[in-house]
Parts: C-alpha cells; sequence; structure tokens
C-alpha cells in the first residue's frame, strides 16, 4: 500500500510513491553491503528505490500486475545490475530467487494488500470512488470481482463478504446483488456501490457502505490470503541466518496470518504434564516487535489509509524451515470451483 513520498532521497531520484511505514521498515531490514534484498510487493517501487540508497546491495522486485513490472524500467535501468524484476507471485518467491541465482537472501519485505497505483486507476476496478469495470484482478488473470457477483450463490456470496469483508449485513448485501443481476448483470463498480449503499446504511462518519463487500472481493478474487500464507513459508525457507522479514498489513485478516505464524515459528508449544512428552519444533524466527508498529499522527494527516497499518518484524534464526500446513490459518471458503459449480 503506496503513500505520498516524504521527500527522502531515494535512488534514481525522488520517488513518485513512498509505502506507508516505509521508512522504518527500511530500518528494520538493517540493508548491507553486499546484501540481497525481496521487495516482493514491488508497486511502484518505494520499498525497492529506498533499499538501494541505504546500502551498494541488490534488489529483487516481484510483483503480480505487468504493469507495476513495466512502469520499473526506468529505476532498472537507473540501477543496473543492482536490481531485477520479475513478474510473479510473492508465495513463490523462494523458487525466484533461485530462477534469479541465489540461494538465500538477507531480508524480505511484504507489503500485503492493493497498491494506491491500482486503487486510483479506474480501469482497474478496485475501488468505488471511481467508476470502471468491476474486475479488482492484479494480474489480469482468472476470474474478476464481475465473474464472482454475477455466478456466485447466494450463499456463496453472503460468506465471502462476512469472513473477507468482515461485514455483518453480509446477507442482505448477497441478496440485493442477487435480486439485482436478475434485473441486469453487474458490470461496474458504481453499479455494485449503489447495489450495496442501498442495503448498508451508513451514519455521518462512517466508512463508506461498499469498503467492506469491494474488500472481500479483491481478497477473493486475489487469493490474497492464501498468498500471504504461502509468502510467510517461502520467506522462511529463503532466508540466510538473521535475516530479517518484514510485512506491512492493513486490515485484521491479514495481521491475524502474520502474528499467528510469527508465534509459533519463534516459540516451542508448551508441553502438558498429563499427555506424554513429545518433542517440540525448534523455533525458526526471532519476533523483534511485540507488538505491531503503527503509523503516527504525521503519516495518517498525509495519507489517511496508513491508520490501518501494522508493521512487524522477525529475525530468522538458523534452524531449518518448517514445512507444516498452515492452512489453518486461513478462513474456511468457497473455491473458484465451487462458486462455479453452485451458480
Amino acid at each position: 500500500m503506496m503513500a505520498g513520498s516524504d521527500g527522502f532521497a531515494v535512488a534514481g531520484g525522488p520517488a513518485l510513491h513512498i509505502p506507508v511505514l516505509g521508512r522504518r521498515a527500511v530500518e528494520f531490514l538493517n540493508i548491507r553491503d553486499g546484501g540481497v534484498y525481496i521487495d516482493a510487493t514491488f508497486g511502484a517501487g518505494g520499498y525497492t528505490r529506498a533499499m538501494l540508497a541505504a546500502a551498494d546491495c541488490k534488489v529483487i522486485g516481484i510483483d503480480r500486475d505487468p504493469s507495476a513490472i513495466a512502469l520499473g524500467a526506468d529505476l532498472v535501468r537507473q540501477a543496473g545490475d543492482r536490481l531485477v524484476l520479475v513478474e510473479g507471485h510473492f508465495s513463490a518467491l523462494d523458487a525466484i530467487v533461485r530462477d534469479c541465482g541465489y540461494e538465500a537472501v538477507d531480508g524480505v519485505v511484504l507489503d500485503v494488500g492493493v497498491s494506491s497505483m491500482q486503487l486510483d486507476q479506474a480501469s482497474r476496478g478496485f475501488s468505488f470512488r471511481l467508476d470502471g469495470p468491476l474486475d479488482m484482478r492484479m494480474s489480469g488473470q482468472g476470474l474478476s470481482a464481475a465473474d464472482i457477483v454475477n455466478t456466485a450463490s447466494e450463499r456463496d456470496l453472503a460468506n465471502i463478504i462476512f469472513l473477507l469483508g468482515e461485514e455483518r449485513h453480509s446477507r442482505s448485501v448477497a441478496r440485493a446483488i442477487v435480486k439485482a443481476r436478475r434485473l441486469a448483470l453487474i458490470r461496474t463498480t458504481f453499479a455494485l456501490a449503489d447495489i450495496v449503499a442501498s442495503t448498508v446504511r451508513a451514519r455521518p462518519g462512517d466508512i463508506h457502505p461498499a469498503t467492506r463487500t469491494f474488500q472481500a472481493l479483491r481478497i477473493f478474487v486475489n487469493g490474497e490470503l492464501q498468498e500471504l500464507a504461502a509468502a510467510l513459508q517461502a520467506a522462511e525457507r529463503v532466508l540466510k541466518s538473521n535475516g530479517r522479514l518484514i510485512v506491512v498489513s492493513f486490515h485484521s485478516l491479514e495481521d491475524r496470518i502474520v502474528k499467528t505464524f510469527l508465534a509459533r515459528r519463534s516459540k516451542a508449544p508448551g508441553g502438558s504434564r498429563h499427555a506424554p512428552e513429545v518433542k517440540s519444533p525448534v523455533p525458526t524466527f526471532r519476533v523483534l516487535t511485540k507488538q505491531p508498529v503503527v503509523a503516527n499522527e504525521i503519516e495518517i494527516a498525509h495519507n489517511p489509509r496508513a491508520r490501518s497499518a501494522k508493521l512487524r518484524v522477525a529475525e530468522r534464526a538458523e534452524t531449518p524451515a518448517r514445512e507444516d500446513d498452515v492452512s489453518d490459518l486461513l478462513p474456511r471458503l468457497p473455491s473458484f470451483g465451487d462458486v462455479m459449480r453452485r451458480r
């Protein structure tokens, strides 16, 4: 998630965007000359520019959005062999690192969620503030938000909106969507926002009534929570001993996954005197932020989106990565296949 520039110098000139909590994230990385770092959500290049400015290091930037990779071409030219950009999913960041010729890296930054660059383009269909096609696909591949809205069953829509948007009126919203699409397909962001606003009544000062529904659809369309859980495991596999993992999240579902993952990885489960003794897993991370770092009043005033940002940091231990299942970190959701079969 990107904010406006705060003015600090970066490689290649002033950045058009600086990530929320960007300065503190880069400080936590403890960047050194000769190190290799991953900007797993390249976006407009804010983290990458700051990393390149911090030391004579190398950066691998990853983004599933082809437009972000294309817009980063000038920065690649300016940085020379210090920067490589890869179009791909950050859940595969360990494989991407190997493809770039490295076995391990010194730091990984995950800035989770949608970027301002995507929100501000009406044609991408992420925002109810701008009228555009109801798309929301970060990569441009697969089912769009319009596909889900116009084909999912009322029950599946209600579950998606409740679990991923934490919308307590999810059943009413789903019912209104199904009723509206019987008359005409829902093709635009304004059309969907109007349907939700007619169902969810907001009081003065509240967020827009469609906020949670749009959030839920975006997360579902892009499989964002599954990507996050897989990316945390991938970072564990690829980080060197003492390498840093920085995660910036923007809502409770994301932060809960990060917090739980790091809690499990940083301490062994307690035993019970009533149960047989079992060999406890050895910690793979040391958590460096007991409480998440949050934006200060200046950052929030500069960019209101920073209000919900939470930054967590952990340092890799020397122990081997674990390969245990982390699917229990995720809410139980219908799959794309389920949605299409039950339409």
